[in-house]
């Protein structure tokens, strides 16, 4: 198989930045449009693939020095073709027959700083979980009163979702739609529920119905999550390790007649790196649970059986939307 590459041409006449065509031994024959950019955001994607397919029959590819991986994703979602500099690559043609994928850097290595480059910190979790757990539209200043959060850090947590087209905004940067599910999993690349925060290991000797009736009776503030509280709300598997967001481990594991255990652990206190943890908990046999979006984040980051559960988990959340999004 053989390609050709023809003549690059400029944008300033409509036409695409570079035609390949592409030809089997059999006479088969596919032409891939390209459009060459410095910087491809997800957001960008979309309109980028209307402007190759408005230019004329063919396959659509687009090149950039350097493409993220959500890029990427997106690309492939709306049924592009990708390159880049750093040797990512994606070719997918029907007729003639041909898969090619290749994988270059995750990260850019050309970067230069941004507004915001990540989802870390307290800021980002509290805006993070507002945005999924509000259903939009809202602007800017509601999500912040909601959130209790700066509304500068809100409109950063923003801009750094719509670049990444996880959230859709309209007149005055008004949020119509935001892909909760989608901002979760990219919320648990700078999120870990054991990176996070302090954890400490505990050991439950009487079985965690002990522990669960006096963490109901003698905690004032707390709020369970992971598989267990996942098994509360959902038809998620038994549980084999109970974890709690807790404000003084120490206090709560003598409150609860724990022992510290390094091995054979059923019991993780938490301590949270900010109090989102404790927002829009939810009720169940007079337990307190963690919010659902809080619950989904970390169970994809935990110990064990997590990530597994968390895709049942998340199953649920999109049957059940109404039963726990505002």
């Amino acid at each position: 198989m053989a390609t050709k590459p023809n003549e690059r041409r400029g944008r300033s006449d409509g036409r695409p930045d570079a035609v390949i065509t592409i030809r089997a031994p059999d006479g088969g024959r596919a032409v891939l449009v390209v459009e060459v950019a410095r910087r491809i955001d997800p957001v960008d994607v979309e309109a980028a693939l209307r402007r190759i397919r408005a230019s004329g029959d063919g396959m659509a590819l687009l090149f950039a020095r350097y493409l993220s991986p959500r890029t990427r994703e997106r690309i492939v979602e709306l049924g592009g073709n990708y390159a880049d500099a750093t040797g990512n690559l994606r070719l997918a043609l029907s007729r003639p027959a041909l898969f090619i994928e290749a994988r270059g850097a995750d990260r850019d290595p050309h970067s230069v700083p941004r507004p915001l480059a990540s989802l870390k910190g307290p800021a980002a979790g509290r805006v993070v979980r507002a945005v999924c757990d509000f259903s939009p539209p809202f602007g800017t200043r509601e999500l912040a009163a909601r959130s209790s959060t700066a509304p500068a850090s809100v409109s950063r947590v923003l801009g750094l979702l719509h670049r990444e087209a996880l959230v859709e905004r309209e007149g005055r940067g008004v949020v119509a739609r935001a892909e909760w599910e989608k901002i979760i999993r990219r919320w648990t690349q700078d999120y870990g529920l054991v990176t996070s925060h302090a954890t400490s290991s505990w050991l439950a000797a009487r079985g965690l119905p002990a522990v669960i009736e006096r963490l109901a009776l003698n905690v004032k503030k707390y709020a369970v999550t992971g598989s267990f509280a996942a098994s509360r709300i959902a038809p998620v598997a038994a549980p084999r390790l109970l974890v709690v967001f807790v404000e003084e481990s120490g206090a709560v594991a003598q409150k609860l007649d724990l022992r510290p255990a390094e091995a054979g652990a059923n019991v993780l206190l938490v301590e949270p790196f900010d109090a989102v943890v404790f927002d829009r908990t939810i009720r169940r046999d007079g337990l307190v649970l963690a919010g659902p979006s809080q619950v989904a984040a970390d169970l994809l980051t935990g110990p064990g059986r997590g990530p597994a559960e968390a895709e049942a988990f998340l199953a649920w959340m999109k049957e059940n939307e109404d039963e726990w999004r505002s």
